[in-house]
């Protein structure tokens, strides 16, 4: 009986979207993080008979034809590319992006990773790094005897020192952006790496051509609604009790038939 296999896929598709509920939980604390959303598609189907088919002599035409469903499958796992809400902290090296974009990041490997994570900071040569210490890209240090770092919306760094009312420009933080966010690839850390999916970056001054700008003393949080991850949680619960429960019934309809004299 084919509705053992099938109830075992839906078994299989409520798993895999209570796996994905978990990970957005754990993860509602995160800076930066995006939400993620499991996506199913259905089986191939059996075709018993198809619509369209001459089904006489006469030449009568099948109005309906009988395909049979074999399940489901998971299609994709889908970022949710929205942003979450700003939280300020005062910090001279957490920034925020308010908009699209993402801070490009040199991993120990030489690619570049992208983040949104923009609590930052300084090395104890002044190197401006993430939290795993990569530095940033483009490099930017900042002198041991500066007293005030600030970071304008477009992504001007500016360094002030004692004795001196005019800040010293250090450099100037980019924004790398992409034609399709989703497509990015997730390694961990907060960070993302550049696929044929999400396209090539296009790197440029923050607050031009659709990239987001920079705001100083702010984290963006992560954009996980817990209220809705729950709603989803026992949604997924409800669907994985229903499937096992056609295999119950497919079971006893099995011992049913194993039973007939």
């Amino acid at each position: 009986m084919r509705a053992l296999q099938i109830a075992a896929t839906g078994m299989q598709a409520q798993s895999k979207r209570v796996e994905v509920i978990s990970n957005n939980i754990a993860n509602m604390s995160t800076t930066g993080y995006n939400s993620r959303r499991a996506e199913f598609a259905d089986l191939i189907y059996q075709q018993v008979s198809r619509a369209g088919a001459v089904s006489s002599a006469t030449g009568t035409i099948l109005p309906a034809g009988v395909q049979i469903g074999l399940g489901v499958r998971t299609s994709a796992i889908s970022m949710d590319v929205q942003q979450g809400s700003l939280r300020q902290t005062n910090g001279d090296l957490d920034i925020a992006i308010e908009g699209r974009g993402y801070l490009e990041i040199e991993l120990p490997s030489g690619n570049s990773g992208y983040t949104r994570d923009g609590s930052l900071k300084r090395t104890g040569d002044g190197l401006i790094v993430n939290s795993e210490g990569f530095p940033v890209v483009p490099q930017i240090t900042i002198p041991a005897d500066a007293r005030q770092v600030t970071i304008n919306g477009s992504g001007d760094v500016f360094a002030f020192f004692d004795n001196t009312p005019q800040g010293q420009l250090l450099g100037r933080i980019t924004l790398a952006s992409f034609t399709n966010d989703k497509g990015l690839e997730a390694v961990g850390s907060n960070l993302f790496l550049e696929t044929e999916a999400s396209g090539p970056p296009q790197v440029g001054d923050p607050d031009s051509d659709g990239r987001g700008s920079i705001r100083q003393g702010y984290l963006e949080q992560s954009s996980v609604d817990a209220v809705s991850e729950i709603t989803e949680l026992i949604e997924a619960q409800r669907g994985y009790e229903l499937n096992s429960k056609v295999i119950t019934a497919t079971d006893q309809m099995l011992a049913a038939t194993a039973q007939i004299r």
